[in-house]
């Protein structure tokens, strides 16, 4: 990629900004990034699910236009909660749309599965730049993502700890000169814990990861390494290398975030500590660099880092995410949809930990092989693996 060269914040308007998912993890870092350096952003628009308290409470602090949430029960709340202020209220998918479409220059993909999808589209579509938090946007409609971003000259820029780091260090004017991306991964908080161990662990214990602080639903995935499948995936449709060029290796410190190297053995690694502010912050300022408060790295504390691969029999969640991957079509849809129905379950206490993967390889193995070609085609066989992995978690008893 070339160079950009752009004024500094003192010499340009502020970049208008849209959340979509203010209220989660990254979105709230994102907010708190934002308030920090009041005067380089204007806030168009921010989304959140149900969470009408923070999300008004957010609106009115950065002075946004526009307040969705997604739940339309919430709406006569929002309305109250934002009375007087003169921002303007919403609610529903469609709202969650709109606020997509409105004129900011960069939108913080930040919704949590693939509720974030259409969303996530519409920003593309009118060639926004996008801060991509939603993996599964890609995870789902990959090839349909990537086709409209470059029919509608949009811009992803990814803000996952490991995609961004590889976006810091791929040479895209070399991209065959690429030998390998290698996706670095925490192990989760059941990295050394057996199969039967693995067999009785928590909710509670699950959501505990010992590095980063994420949601509840991406820490299972973490804990599951089904996070480290879907972001095969997403690596495969947002860098131009083969599947088999993209590997995984489990590096428990969290330190380096992800690696690429070079026909010339030279491995280049972006390091950093474990704190999404920090590939916010590159998303937010892209093409510069804006400060970010994440504790610094202090190497002789650190002593060492370790490396190990990463264990596909405890941890099947890799060996499904590339399997699907390799067959296309409908697959990492159902991958995903199946995957979000087994984890939610999970958390509501009704299916073991194990059963996770044992709902999602059922699910591949039903409905995988379907072909995918058009938006509709993944929202309907998202709707049917939810409905036979609601069957497999008692759901629909």
């Amino acid at each position: 990629m070339s160079a950009v060269e752009t004024n500094g914040p003192a010499d340009r308007a502020p970049r208008s900004v849209t959340i979509l998912g203010s209220t989660g993890s990254v979105g709230a870092n994102t907010v708190d990034l934002i308030r920090r350096e009041p005067g380089r952003y204007r806030v168009e628009a921010l989304t959140a699910n149900r969470n009408v308290e923070a999300l008004a409470g957010q609106a009115r602090e950065l002075g946004a236009s526009f307040a969705v949430v997604a739940d339309p029960d919430r709406y006569g709340a929002l309305k109250d909660a934002l009375s007087g202020s003169g921002i303007e209220a919403g609610a529903g998918a469609e709202a969650v749309r709109e606020a997509a479409e409105r004129p900011a220059e960069l939108v913080m993909a930040a919704i949590v599965g693939s509720a974030g999808l259409a969303s996530t589209l519409a920003a593309v579509r009118r060639g926004a730049l996008i801060g991509l938090a939603n993996k599964e946007t890609l995870v789902c409609a990959g090839d349909i993502v990537t086709a409209e971003v470059a029919r509608c000259g949009a811009t992803l820029l990814p803000v996952d700890s490991e995609h961004s780091a590889i976006y810091q260090v791929f040479d895209f004017a070399q991209a065959d000169r690429v030998e390998r991306i290698i996706l670095t991964a925490s192990g989760g908080p059941f990295r050394t814990r057996s199969l039967a161990e693995m067999e009785a662990v928590t909710p509670a214990q699950a959501v505990a990861h010992p590095n980063w602080d994420m949601g509840a639903k991406i820490s299972v995935d973490s804990a599951t390494m089904m996070n480290k499948g879907l972001e095969i995936i997403e690596a495969h449709h947002l860098f131009p290398v083969e599947e088999k060029r993209i590997e995984v290796v489990v590096h428990p410190q969290s330190v380096i975030h992800s690696m690429v190297e070079y026909v010339d053995g030279s491995v280049l690694a972006q390091l950093g500590s474990p704190d999404m502010r920090t590939p916010i912050a590159y998303a937010l300022g892209w093409p510069e660099r804006i400060a970010s408060p994440s504790p610094r790295l202090d190497f002789e504390a650190i002593a060492q880092l370790t490396f190990e691969p990463p264990d596909e029999t405890r941890f099947p969640a890799l060996r499904l995410a590339r399997a699907a991957l390799r067959a296309g079509g409908a697959a990492p849809t159902v991958l995903n949809a199946a995957n979000e129905v087994a984890v939610a379950a999970f958390l509501a206490g009704t299916v073991r930990f194990l059963s996770i993967g044992q709902i999602v390889e059922e699910a591949l193995v039903a409905l995988g092989g379907e072909a995918l070609g058009s938006l509709e085609d993944v929202v309907e066989i998202d709707r049917r693996t939810r409905v036979f992995a609601d069957d497999r978690t008692g759901q629909n008893a």
